[in-house]
């Protein structure tokens, strides 16, 4: 249930930050729409599962890899740096995160990688990822 609150809450981030980026239209001001889109993940309740994963889905963020499948995106952002999969569970949130910017959400999935990648005193660089991107295509994101 952590990972279906935790998923629920980055999509809502992701859907706040790029509706961030439009005209304030409406009226509705930015911590509103995240106060409205936070909202609604968190009140479904646990017969909702399978609606949590076709909302995830739809926003372009692949189901969570288990066996081989995990363990190649691992490889992939362990080949960038390794200091990324010191904490696995967060590495392959990013990851799977990271499929909706390569699927055509993002204007720049490169720098939108690097981004996500930067944790735990960690920074990257743009070329740093347009690898991760390259990996994750290969593994978990192959319809990007």
């Amino acid at each position: 249930m952590r990972l279906r609150t935790t998923t629920a809450a980055i999509v809502a981030v992701l859907a706040v930050t790029l509706v961030g980026c439009s005209s304030d239209e409406g009226g509705e001001t930015e911590a509103d729409a995240t106060r409205s889109t936070v909202a609604e993940p968190s009140s479904a309740s646990d017969d909702s599962a399978s609606d949590d994963s076709g909302s995830a889905e739809s926003a372009g963020i692949p189901p969570e890899p288990t066996g081989a499948e995990r363990d190649a995106v691992l490889a992939a952002i362990r080949d960038v740096n390794g200091n990324l999969t010191h904490d696995e569970d967060k590495a392959v949130d990013a990851a799977r995160n990271q499929c909706s910017s390569l699927d055509g959400g993002g204007s720049d999935p490169d720098h939108s990688a690097a981004q996500r990648f930067s944790y735990d005193g960690v920074t990257l660089t743009d070329d740093d990822g347009r690898h991760i991107n390259i990996g994750l295509r290969k593994t978990l994101c192959p319809q990007s």
